[in-house]
Formats: C-alpha cells, sequence, structure tokens
C-alpha cells in the first residue's frame, strides 16, 4: 500500500508574515518564536523549527467537510517554508519522536476507523489503516497536544 504526506500550500499563509500584531490578532493568529528546536512543527515543510525562527500560529480548518467530523484547530508555518514538502511511502520528520494520532476517513469525511502511533511507529500505523478499502484518507494529529499535522493520501 502506497502513501502520499503533502505539507499544506504556502501561498495560502503568505499574507500573514506582512502583518503586524494587530492584524495578526483580527484573524486569529499570532506572531511566535521557536524556543526549541522540537515542538514547533511546521505544516507546510513538515519539518520543526529551529531555536529562534519565526512562525505564525493561526487557526486552521484542516477537515472542511459537511458532516459532524469538520475540524479546526491552531497550527504552526515557519516563515521560511517556501514550498509544499512532500514525502511517498515514508513519514516526515514532524511525526517522528512524538506520538502520533491518526483519523482515518471514507471519501464523504465520515470516520471509518483511528489509531495511535508511539515514536517510530507511524508508517506501520499508516498502513496497516489503508488496508481497509473504505478509508480514503487519513488526517494525522499530534496526539498530546491534538492538533492537525498532515493529510495522508493513497498514492
Amino acid at each position: 500500500m502506497t502513501y502520499k504526506i503533502e505539507g499544506l500550500n504556502p501561498e495560502n499563509f503568505a499574507g500573514l508574515f506582512a502583518m503586524d500584531a494587530a492584524g495578526l490578532e483580527s484573524v486569529n493568529a499570532r506572531r511566535v518564536t521557536a524556543g526549541a528546536d522540537m515542538g514547533w512543527p511546521c505544516r507546510v515543510s513538515l519539518l520543526d523549527a529551529k531555536v529562534g525562527e519565526s512562525l505564525i500560529l493561526l487557526h486552521h480548518l484542516s477537515h472542511d467537510v459537511a458532516t459532524p467530523y469538520r475540524s479546526a484547530y491552531a497550527i504552526y508555518v515557519r516563515e521560511t517554508a517556501a514550498a509544499a514538502a512532500t514525502f511517498v511511502d515514508e513519514t516526515p520528520p514532524v511525526f517522528e519522536g512524538r506520538p502520533m494520532a491518526f483519523r482515518a476517513f471514507d471519501s464523504e469525511g465520515m470516520l471509518v476507523n483511528a489509531a495511535l502511533a508511539l515514536p517510530g511507529q507511524a508508517d506501520i500505523r499508516i498502513r496497516e489503516l489503508l488496508e481497509d478499502d473504505r478509508i480514503s484518507y487519513i488526517h494525522a494529529h499530534n496526539a498530546a497536544h491534538g492538533c492537525f499535522s498532515a493529510r495522508i493520501d493513497r498514492s
């Protein structure tokens, strides 16, 4: 079973970096600086920001479906993230070193199954979920904080 994980399109966030603090607050966003080399996962590059890097913390609609599973939460985007990362049949760096939660959906956006993965288990759990033909895509979330990490599609 092959799969593809892509970061979010950076064009969707480009205007945020030109905003001042008041402008960011008006759209439920904040400029933050990474305080560690892990814990500031960018949803475009699918890399953790490094200490001192500038990011935007914003409210993001990650599952825009007309079902009870419509979902939004806070995400980080690195200012230096110029292109969406793509990973085929491998997990991105932001999945490593942290527990992940996977929510598997059908083509209508209804939840079919879910799984937790401890560090090092993400690839295995993704492949197990995709064995079910009803599953169209998976949303990965950081298990502890609950924030959306990336969408996983069959490839």
